[in-house]
């Protein structure tokens, strides 16, 4: 009988897994570079060295333990980019408290859920940004906010929050407090001063590398963004594999436009940097793609992240030219689909001659695959590349759940130490995800070849993927069923040039009712994140349908991109 190789890799690795904690491991860095430049904020015109960024975490570490909070409690960060969402970070690792990344575009509905779901009991928000006014949106999620002293919050609807933190990224010496329920910065800074570091170091050496230590959110098989629980070996271990990959020292500068608030930024960006002595340069609070080619000339960096779209809104500015890009050498695309020209012409007009494709997922802290700067053309720009060392990958039939030989398609699944602890309070749905024998089933599509190269083709779970933002129809839809015109709605993603993915909604109104396309942008305006509000809105009397009554997405999608496509 004629063997038949199967979709399975297994890469070990010729260095063994970090065995610290992330605050151990940083010490480490610190005690090697202490000189060497860590962070630049250009925003906030601030410079740390590794020794500067190593005292400002241990006096915000100090002022987290003089405010009540210790080791397992759960602190969210509601925040743009900047220096402070990098302390937060790093403070409350030292302390083994986990940090909760809260989507910065996230509006009241969604921050609540947000808040209510990983049960967190501190939050730290900056007062603004753009049309966010993140103090008011809370206020009016916890009104307690205006009659409440100061480290005294008690919410009926949030009863686990103790207190909302205020910071100004500009000024964070500032202190107004708009409402007495809000702390702001300073004191939280002056609390730290009744908190000796002999105190956060007990602590600190109390911690073990398999607890957890973040939380990020992420749009599942069902219903609303589940809480991801990653531990210290998780995201440490990724993040340093993944400079490895990268050939990252000490010497090199990371250009970091993607948020903090995702895994590409917090682990793949600020961790990565900070596990081998590299500097990070934030360029803007938010995307702006000509601030992004300034930090890169003024700073001389030598790598750059980003999703397809950012290097897509940087190449075409109308002054990219202008600008010296020779210091690039390297970075990670990801978060989408790469296409092959984009990939070439990062090479070429931005010099970054090694950049790699990544792939992964939150639930795996987050990278599983990268391309290496030796693989050729076609595996650089056809490929995802193979899993990162300490990883194992397999292929298997969605039916059956059996290894599919080398080249089927089939369902990518992961195993090793970068597998997540859990969804937050619900192990129904973890189990759903990982199976008894540790494999995390990702929902999507690929092929596998005998070297391991992984080729994705396509998603079984519906997520649509918009720019780099992991967005799942069901949280839209039952949004919009909110709406009192609205019998009932379909939510799915369909091809666009620029992010990839744009949202449609098929939308059957109640009997005898109208409405427009604008009425219901505006109904969602302000209730959920922008980047989720559909582009495209069409009103049908019916849907597609099984026999059974369920509804045939697929149908839809090719619907709507036959007649979009005869408009063009």
């Amino acid at each position: 009988m004629k063997s038949v190789a199967k979709s399975y890799f297994h890469r070990g690795g010729t260095e063994p897994l970090l065995g610290t904690t992330i605050p151990e491991h940083f010490q480490e860095v610190v005690t090697r570079f202490p000189s060497h430049e860590a962070v630049v904020s250009l925003p906030q015109a601030r410079r740390l060295s590794y020794q500067e960024l190593s005292t400002a975490i241990d006096q915000l570490a100090r002022g987290l333990v003089g405010i009540g909070f210790g080791k397992g409690d759960r602190i969210g960060v509601w925040s743009t980019d900047n220096l402070e969402w990098l302390l937060l970070q790093m403070a409350t690792a030292r302390i083994g408290a986990v940090l909760v990344n809260i989507n910065p575009a996230n509006r009241l509905r969604e921050l609540a859920y947000a808040l209510e779901r990983s049960e967190v009991q501190g939050v730290f928000t900056i007062p603004s940004f753009r049309s966010s006014d993140y103090v008011a949106m809370l206020v009016e999620l916890l009104p307690e906010l205006q009659q409440a002293h100061s480290g005294e919050l008690q919410s009926e609807a949030l009863p686990f929050l103790r207190h909302v933190v205020l910071y100004d990224p500009v000024n964070p010496d500032a202190t107004a407090r708009p409402h007495p329920g809000l702390l702001i910065w300073p004191e939280v800074i002056h609390a730290g001063t009744e908190v000796n570091i002999e105190t956060v170091d007990t602590i600190t050496a109390s911690l073990d590398r398999d607890e957890a230590i973040n939380i990020q959110y992420t749009s599942g098989t069902t219903g609303f963004p589940k809480a991801v629980v990653l531990s210290h070996h998780n995201i440490l271990n990724n993040a340093y594999f993944s400079a490895q990959a990268m050939h990252f020292t000490e010497n090199d500068r990371l250009c970091i436009p993607v948020p903090f608030y995702h895994c590409f930024g917090m682990v793949l960006a600020n961790l990565l940097c900070l596990s081998v002595g590299a500097c990070m340069v934030i360029p803007a609070e938010h995307f702006d793609a000509p601030a992004v080619l300034h930090a890169i000339e003024a700073e001389r960096c030598t790598a750059i992240h980003g999703v397809p779209t950012m290097f897509i809104a940087e190449l075409e500015h109308p002054e990219f030219n202008t600008f010296d890009m020779s210091s690039l050498r390297t970075g990670i695309m990801a978060g989408a689909p790469c296409p092959p020209p984009l990939m070439q012409r990062v090479m070429q007009d931005m010099h970054c001659e090694e950049i790699l494709i990544g792939y992964g997922e939150t639930e795996a802290s987050p990278l599983t695959h990268l391309t290496t700067r030796d693989d050729n053309m076609e595996r650089r720009t056809q490929t995802v590349g193979k899993n990162l060392p300490h990883q194992e990958v397999k292929i298997v039939d969605v039916e059956t759940g059996a290894t599919v030989p080398l080249g089927e398609i089939g369902e990518i699944c992961f195993r090793g130490y970068h597998i997540m602890r859990g969804y937050y309070g619900q192990p129904d749905k973890t189990a759903e995800t990982i199976d008894a024998n540790g494999w995390l089933y990702s929902g999507d599509l690929g092929t596998m070849d005998a070297d391991g190269y992984v080729q994705i083709t396509g998603r079984r779970k519906e997520m649509i993927i918009r720019g780099g933002e992991n967005i799942y129809p069901r949280e839209i839809e039952e949004f919009l069923f909110t709406h009192p015109k609205v019998a009932q709605v379909a939510v799915f993603g369909i091809p666009d040039e620029y992010y990839g993915e744009e949202i449609m909604a098929w939308i059957q109104l109640h009997t005898n009712e109208t409405t427009t396309e604008d009425e219901i942008r505006a109904f969602c305006k302000g209730q959920i994140a922008h980047f989720k509000i559909p582009k495209h809105i069409w009103f049908v009397e019916e849907f597609p349908m099984t026999v059974t009554g369920k509804l045939q997405k697929f149908r839809m999608r090719e619907i709507a991109m036959q007649k979009l496509q005869q408009k063009t």
